[in-house]
């Protein structure tokens, strides 16, 4: 066996070097801390409120959920041969057989109610006469647009086709 040789003095700085930059490379620096705490600020007052807009969010929800529903009562009518009524006020939609039989209501989401913005009560029939056809209680495109507050959404419903599409 070799006896253990003395560390040279050089090895001796070179180690004492090293755990003293890993000693001064724990943890972070007051400048590092500043500039985390100074960008989750800036996060938390300007990005974070519009993330967390829960009224825009189901305003959206309750927009798609619109357009779907008018799309398939409109499918509806025409596969079972029937006239559907659809009804818009300000507070939802209802859809229903000609004869009154109520086959599905749609209400606005409860902390932005009424959420549709035209006033009154307005209807579109599907499959009007057995024909077809779609016909608005205007007699031309129906416009509904979805608000509350600051955020809208706006769509149309077409006469003739009874297509529901949301506008630019």
């Amino acid at each position: 066996m070799h006896a253990a040789r003395p560390l040279t003095p050089v090895l001796q700085r070179l180690q004492r070097l090293q755990r003293l930059r890993r000693a001064q490379s724990r943890g972070f620096t007051l400048v590092e801390l500043v500039m985390v705490i100074v960008i989750l600020g800036a996060l938390a007052t300007f990005a974070l409120p519009r993330a967390l807009d829960l009224a825009a969010w189901r305003l959206r929800a309750f927009g798609d959920e619109l357009l779907a529903q008018n799309q398939a009562m409109q499918r509806l009518a025409l596969q079972q041969r029937r006239v559907v009524v659809g009804t818009l006020t300000g507070t939802g939609a209802t859809y229903a057989y000609s004869g009154g039989a109520t086959i599905f209501s749609l209400a606005c989401p409860a902390a932005t109610s009424p959420c549709i913005s035209e006033g009154g009560s307005r209807t579109i029939t599907f499959n009007a006469g057995n024909t077809g056809r779609s016909v608005t209680s205007t007699g031309s495109a129906l416009a509904v647009t979805v608000a509350s507050g600051s955020t809208s959404r706006s769509y149309q419903i077409e006469t003739e086709t009874g297509l529901f599409r949301s506008l630019p």
